[in-house]
């Protein structure tokens, strides 16, 4: 500020956040790696690519982020030990694929494959969470609708029925005794509800109790198979892209597990981790886990004869990425229209038996 010729008049720590990268955090990594590369690849020194990212960077907690990343290359350190000391915003799979970047003397390369596998890998789990998400919004919806005209709506028109001492249709009467039964117990039912909720919460917490959960998902007729696919996609696309950038076949799939983001995978790939670390080769173990389709443990088994393991891992990335958003169009082609056909069924059902004895008394008195 002196050599600029700036008296400040007071001075004031602001509050922020030294991590962490917002809402659409890889967005902004995929961005930051992408401008990094071209910048690298047209011969520009590493600190002036920085400079030149915190100076555009609009995220203040990633611009503080990369200002201490460019203090510790100043400092005497490598770029993969400076991203290192920050790892709520560069996890252990960026890091690694820099530091074989910066081995390999192709760090700009290595960028671009990140910026690439950033966004693949996002819109990988946008699938993943829009197969998940759509069913059950749609399922709370009802839920709360339904629950709402029950405990609401049809009081009223019972009262209105007591006071006409009309007949009552079967349909009518069955809604009714629903409707007071869900008076009765709603209490217990909310918090019956919200003991499941916290239930299913703190076991995800526990690593054995989210190895049963991934398990049971995984075996979900429909929605299962989607996951099968995207786990699968995930797997081969971080694996190919972490071969590619050098990092050898042990450290990669120890990485790759890290990354699975399944417990069931995860431990799967332990396994072969092991495996391979004894001598044996990756598609045998894989075939033994029984978690990986034929396709896949078939086309790692070519890959590694012809010596193109990263290739053909690329194919399987390309292809069940493919198939997982095929499938996740078709389900909600077919899903969509399906539950708003029950949503409305169950509420134009409870609507109905409310007036149908109103048309009978109406009837009545037109005769």
């Amino acid at each position: 500020m002196r050599t600029k010729g700036v008296l400040p008049l007071t001075i004031e720590e602001t509050s922020i956040k030294k991590t962490g990268l917002g809402f659409r955090r890889s967005r902004n990594l995929a961005l930051f790696a992408k401008q990094f590369s071209v910048m690298l690849h047209a011969g520009l020194p590493l600190i002036q690519c920085l400079s030149v990212l915190i100076e555009q960077q609009e995220n203040a907690g990633f611009r503080t982020t990369l200002i201490e990343v460019r203090g510790g290359l100043e400092s005497g350190s490598s770029f993969a030990e400076a991203l290192q000391k920050h790892p709520k915003v560069f996890d252990t799979y960026f890091i690694q694929m820099i530091a074989a970047g910066e081995a390999g003397g192709f760090l700009d390369l290595v960028l671009q494959r990140l910026s690439d596998y950033i966004q693949r890998s996002a819109r990988i789990r946008r699938k993943a969470i829009s197969a998940s998400a759509y069913p059950i919004v749609v399922a709370a919806v009802a839920l709360v609708t339904v629950s709402l005209t029950l405990l609401w709506v049809v009081p009223v028109f019972v009262s209105l029925f007591e006071q006409m001492e009309a007949p009552l249709p079967l349909l009518t009467q069955g809604v009714i005794g629903v409707s007071r039964w869900t008076q009765r117990l709603w209490i217990p039912i909310l918090l019956m509800v919200l003991l499941g909720v916290l239930g299913f919460k703190s076991l995800q917490k526990n690593a054995e109790g989210q190895l049963a959960v991934d398990r049971v998902l995984l075996r979900m007729p429909l929605f299962g198979g989607i996951l099968k696919k995207i786990a699968v996609a995930r797997f081969s696309l971080t694996l190919a892209t972490l071969l590619k950038s050098g990092v050898p076949l042990i450290q990669g799939l120890e990485i790759t597990a890290a990354c699975s983001g399944s417990c069931v995978f995860e431990n799967a790939l332990a396994t072969v981790r092991k495996e391979v670390m004894n001598g044996r080769t990756l598609a045998e173990p894989m075939e033994e886990a029984e978690v990986f389709p034929p396709l896949v443990t078939r086309m790692v088994a070519v890959g590694e004869q012809a010596g193109e393991l990263d290739q053909m891992l690329e194919h399987l990335s390309t292809f069940y990425e493919e198939e997982s958003e095929s499938t996740v169009d078709q389900l909600m082609t077919v899903l969509e229209p399906s539950l708003v056909l029950v949503l409305g069924i169950l509420v134009g059902g409870i609507v109905l038996s409310m007036y149908l004895p109103i048309f009978t008394l109406v009837g009545h008195f037109a005769h």
